[in-house]
């Protein structure tokens, strides 16, 4: 028998490796990140404790407390550093925190409490450290410690305070501070000092003017909230024309800093300078449309919400600026002239944003139109009247604007021309039954007949013409919108006739109403029966 092949060893199966944790666990957390912050607390109290017991027995001097104080916290800086080269990267941010904080109490103990030098040796050592932790933040590549810096950087001024005006220092220097931790922003990325600084800028500026503005800082005033806006515009334009977009939060940021500005400038120059203030925010309106223009152009079927912020905050500003400088019908006038050149424009450029900013405005035109009444002396010739007429002259531009140009009216845009053609019928009835209510109410008609009585008949026969033109105009036309418009308000007509003009009328009063509205429903009917067959082969317009 031929002899068995010897026994191989198996080898062990391999176990599969586990996989490394990707994020912190809570063990983690709380070992190495919360007791670290808690003991640095604990320490920090630790320490005053004991300076304070040794001050409080004058084992230090005055002099002696704040060199203390500067040299533990210069100490604890470099004391980080080395901790860092050793690996403990997380828990040396935190020494060179307390370190930051060391040296801010410091200075500030050594200008308030003591005395010990004066209030411009106090502000540049405080510029100092904030200067250096920024560079300790870069060196590191670390945002939690321009954090720091950012903290300490604005908490100077307030320590630092002697309750007087000193607006160009103050100014000034969160200018300078804004700018450098906007560059870090920039560089680095850290998103969060973006907002942080722009906060704490408010915070400052409005404090500041509360308790000291008048009209005589108004122009350094303004300098300094124009030069606040500019730098933080800057840090979103310059990104938007890098990468093409913003990042996350800086469409916010762009909002606020365009309407803290507005707000600023309303405070100072509204309403004693007008005009000052509507070229002010004109020239916003230029600056966020320049920007939406040279803003990085979209990928061919893509759109540019860069683009759509700056542009839809320049129309916004534009169009707050008509209500600052006009008054009363004049702001009803603007805004519907305003409203067909957006349409226009949306025509031409095929931006949807454009025609919905122009259905905002035609709808406040609207709202102004009903519910805001105009004085109106004479009959037509009068100021309500003539913003009617514009506003009714704006939709109708707008509609045939629309129909020049059939290409470049979409489908889901359909809709809003048919409610603006609606609306120019909406306001020219309106328009005219408001000038023939007043024309019967102003003056007794022949023979003693009642003026009230007269304005109820006035409007029973104004619908009945406007409706019979609507009906036979949309005949004509081969116009379905029209011809339901004009039904529809004839049906308004013969309700207000047999449900209002029938009980109140009175005497000629009721025989005219219903007299006018026999005749005119008898030569409607015939009327459109007969061009209806005539037009029978001619395609009708569809809604």
């Amino acid at each position: 028998m031929p002899a068995a092949p010897p026994l191989q060893p198996v080898a062990p199966a391999p176990t599969a490796a586990r996989p490394r944790p990707t994020g912190l666990d809570l063990e983690t957390l709380i070992a190495g990140r919360w007791l670290n912050r808690i003991g640095i607390l604990a320490l920090l109290l630790a320490v005053a404790f004991f300076l304070k017991y040794a001050f409080d027995n004058d084992w230090v001097g005055e002099r002696g407390r704040v060199a203390i104080g500067l040299l533990c916290g210069s100490g604890l800086l470099v004391y980080s550093e080395w901790l860092r080269r050793r690996g403990y990267r997380y828990f040396s941010e935190g020494i060179a925190g307390l370190g930051a904080g060391v040296l801010y109490l410091s200075l500030y103990a050594g200008w308030s409490f003591y005395h010990l030098f004066p209030q411009a040796a106090a502000f540049a050592g405080m510029v100092v450290v904030t200067a250096a932790m920024v560079a300790v933040a870069l060196g590191r590549d670390c945002q939690r410690l321009a954090l720091v810096a950012l903290v300490g950087g604005f908490l100077t001024p307030i320590l630092l305070s002697t309750g007087k005006d000193q607006q160009v220092v103050l100014f000034t220097y969160l200018a300078v501070l804004d700018a450098g931790l906007l560059a870090l922003a920039r560089f680095r990325h850290w998103r969060s000092l973006e907002f942080l600084s722009f906060v704490a800028t408010q915070v400052y500026f409005w404090g500041w003017y509360s308790s000291f503005y008048n009209d005589e800082k108004l122009g350094r005033t303004a300098a300094f909230a124009t030069l606040f806006f500019l730098l933080f515009a800057a840090l979103p334009v310059v990104g938007s024309r890098r990468t093409g977009t913003l990042f996350q939060g800086q469409g916010i940021l762009v909002l606020l800093n365009a309407f803290w500005f507005l707000l600023a400038l309303r405070a100072m120059l509204w309403p004693e300078r007008r005009w000052a203030l509507t070229l002010a925010v004109l020239g916003l309106a230029a600056c966020h449309l320049g920007i939406a223009q040279t803003a990085a152009r979209p990928k061919e079927g893509e759109t540019s919400l860069v683009r759509l912020l700056f542009a839809g905050l320049a129309l916004t500003f534009v169009t707050l600026a008509i209500p600052i400088r006009l008054e009363g019908k004049w702001i009803t006038m603007a805004w519907a002239v305003e409203g067909a050149v957006l349409v226009w424009s949306s025509l031409q450029s095929r931006v949807r944003f454009l025609r919905h900013a122009a259905a905002v405005l035609f709808g406040l035109v609207l709202v102004r139109l009903l519910f805001f009444p105009i004085p109106a002396e004479r009959f037509l010739l009068n100021a309500r009247f003539a913003a009617f007429a514009v506003a009714i002259a704006a939709v109708a531009f707008s509609l045939l604007a629309a129909k020049r140009r059939p290409a470049a009216v979409e489908p889901e845009a359909r809709p809003f021309f048919a409610l603006l053609g609606i609306g120019a019928n909406v306001l020219t009835v309106w328009a005219l039954s408001l000038e023939a209510w007043d024309l019967f109410g102003r003056q007794r008609p022949a023979w003693g007949l009642d003026s009230e009585l007269a304005q109820q008949l006035a409007l029973s026969l104004l619908w009945t013409l406007y409706a019979t033109g609507l009906i036979l105009f949309g005949v004509r036309r081969s116009a379905v919108p029209l011809r339901w418009q004009g039904l529809l308000l004839l049906g308004l007509a013969v309700a207000k006739v047999f449900l209002f003009d029938l009980s109140f009328l009175e005497r000629v009063y009721r025989i005219a109403s219903f007299l006018a509205l026999g005749v005119v429903l008898l030569a409607v009917s015939f009327l459109y029966q007969r061009s209806r067959s005539l037009a029978a082969d001619k395609p009708e317009e569809k809604p």
